[in-house]
């Protein structure tokens, strides 16, 4: 897989989880990806106040990056 077809996978697993994030009122931003496995993002609006972002970032949002870009390691959030 292409650096460019990673960033689009990570994008689909975004757009995928970002209805979810939108009802509750927050959203999610991708920052970057470094060395094809470290994933940045950056939760928007209510998810930042969040007090269960960590396990949405983890269970949702690592989770389904990984289902499209199965070398992912790791997810953070850098808000």
């Amino acid at each position: 897989m292409t650096h460019e077809e990673l960033i689009l996978n990570i994008e689909k697993a975004l757009e995928e989880i970002r209805p979810f994030l939108n009802s509750d009122g927050g959203d999610i931003k991708f920052i970057s990806v470094e060395d094809e496995k470290h994933v940045k993002v950056q939760f928007e609006g209510a998810c930042t106040s969040c007090s269960l972002s960590m396990g949405t970032l983890k269970a949702g949002v690592e989770t389904t990056i990984k289902k499209y870009a199965p070398q992912v390691e790791t997810v953070v959030n850098i808000g």
